[in-house]
């Protein structure tokens, strides 16, 4: 669980680097987010220069008007003895803010009055318009051969400012936000009809069934026109899956009636050399009885052959052989005795219980318990032991071939039960070759049994066939007696 949460937040942290791998509707908000910003960025830093020079234009506005009032408005005069006076007495309306200073000299440059005064510096030298200390500072000539300099604080004007441009940066901002939200909202809506497509296209892959139909978006639009190709393209995978699966029924019926065709000859053919073989006993006849030896050991190989496939082939194509309420543990018994004279030296087991009845064919049954057995003295060396098991596992009826031999390789135990898949090893003792279809058709018995057949690992490490067959009728086992034989 800790390895998915890292690996999922791995794969964000990839999308997130690499933009070409978001989501299309990320990419769409955010290319209408972008286009909003850069449309928000010239709009907001128009009007913000343009918010800016008014406001600065209006401050010095009004201190040039303020200096223009005290010019015409300060008189100073000369005594004979040469001291200054300014008219009128009171300037107080011009220094009614706070910010507000102002001195008034004389033509030497000294200092008559002054109102708040701090921070306007020394004494003007021409008149004009300076800014230091915070302050936009004007000097002028007044009658009577003297100067007046006036300054206020620029510090609310450039409060304002900084007010004016955060609230461009905010709007901006904001802007942007909403732009991206309502992209991601549009994109979200717009993509809902991709996103029912996708998740028809996906439930198709998961259960393989071109038979469903794609979602008919309410637009015929782009996304419309992209459901009718959907939909064509299922409805001809459709079609010829059909037709597929049609040939191939006819490809299993062919099988099986060809393989049954062929017994019947090769029975003949086989009664045949059985009585050319015991014919031919007399002296001068050896090489004779030798190749009548070799043709009648082949037709028998061909005969399995022929019976294997016929049996596959029946199953492949549903015909069923007729099912009736047997004997499990008798048939594995029957399959015990045949199975005997294969096992050579090694040391065969029975763990029965009886009755254990199914529904089934006796004979299909019979032939997946004894293509186990086989199988298990095939792949074990002289000296082994073999286990044949039966139980009764809830409303299974259970089948087991266990072996204490060189075992089922891992990688090979999902496979072992395809057709012409042979395991050969040190271990293989058997005489003459296989088919490779013993396991496919316990597989096939198993399957239409209504049950499973698995491949593991026995308690002392070799191999272990389980196949599960369902009881007949809640019936159950009434009792359990264990035998040894070989």
């Amino acid at each position: 669980m800790v390895a998915s949460a890292r690996s999922n937040t791995a794969a964000w942290a990839r999308r997130l680097v690499h933009p070409r791998a978001w989501p299309v509707r990320w990419r769409l908000a955010s290319v209408s987010s972008g286009l909003t910003l850069v449309i928000l960025l010239i709009f907001g830093g128009t009007i913000g220069q343009i918010a800016t020079t008014r406001v600065r234009d209006d401050f010095n506005n009004e201190v040039r008007t303020a200096v223009e009032s005290l010019e015409r408005e300060i008189h100073i005069y000369y005594s004979a003895l040469g001291e200054a006076e300014v008219f009128p007495e009171s300037l107080a309306p011009y220094v009614a803010t706070e910010d507000a200073k102002l001195r008034v000299y004389d033509r030497t440059g000294a200092e008559i009055r002054q109102f708040h005064a701090g921070g306007l510096g020394p004494a003007p030298q021409e008149t004009g318009t300076v800014e230091r200390n915070g302050m936009r500072i004007e000097t002028a000539v007044v009658s009577g051969s003297g100067y007046v300099q006036y300054g206020r604080s620029t510090a609310h004007v450039d409060a304002t400012i900084d007010r004016i441009w955060l609230l461009v940066a905010l709007g901006i901002l904001g802007g942007t936000l909403l732009a991206a939200l309502a992209g991601v909202a549009i994109a979200s809506r717009a993509m809902r009809p991709i996103a029912a497509l996708t998740a028809s296209a996906r439930e198709v892959s998961e259960t393989r069934d071109t038979s469903r139909h794609m979602p008919a978006p309410p637009v015929d639009d782009e996304v419309g026109e992209l459901a009718k190709t959907l939909e064509e393209m299922l409805r001809s995978l459709d079609g010829a899956r059909s037709e597929r699966e049609q040939a191939l029924q006819q490809q299993r019926e062919f099988v099986a009636d060809a393989s049954h065709e062929l017994r019947t000859p090769l029975t003949s053919v086989l009664a045949n050399l059985e009585l050319l073989q015991a014919s031919l006993g007399g002296p001068g006849q050896a090489e004779d009885r030798e190749m009548v030896d070799s043709a009648l050991r082949s037709s028998r190989r061909m005969s399995r052959l022929v019976s294997d496939l016929l049996l596959l082939a029946r199953a492949d194509a549903g015909r069923l052989a007729p099912h009736g309420r047997c004997d499990l543990a008798e048939i594995a018994g029957d399959a015990a005795l045949e199975a005997a004279p294969l096992m050579g030296g090694r040391h065969f087991e029975i763990d029965n219980e009886k009755p254990l009845r199914v529904e089934g064919s006796a004979d299909e049954l019979h032939r997946m318990i004894l293509n186990l057995l086989d199988n298990a003295a095939r792949h074990t060396p002289e000296g082994a032991t073999i286990e044949l098991r039966l139980s009764e596992q809830g409303d299974d009826a259970v089948v087991e071939v266990a072996d204490d031999g060189p075992g089922i390789p891992v990688a090979m135990r999902s496979q072992i039960f395809d057709r012409f898949v042979r395991g050969e090893g040190p271990s293989d003792t058997a005489r003459g070759t296989g088919t490779g279809l013993g396991l496919a058709i316990v597989s096939a018995v198993a399957a239409s049994h209504g049950g499973t057949v698995e491949a593991t690992e026995s308690a002392s490490g070799g191999a272990l066939f389980r196949a599960r067959i369902p009881v007949a009728g809640g019936d159950r086992a009434e009792k359990k007696h264990s035998t040894s034989i070989f």
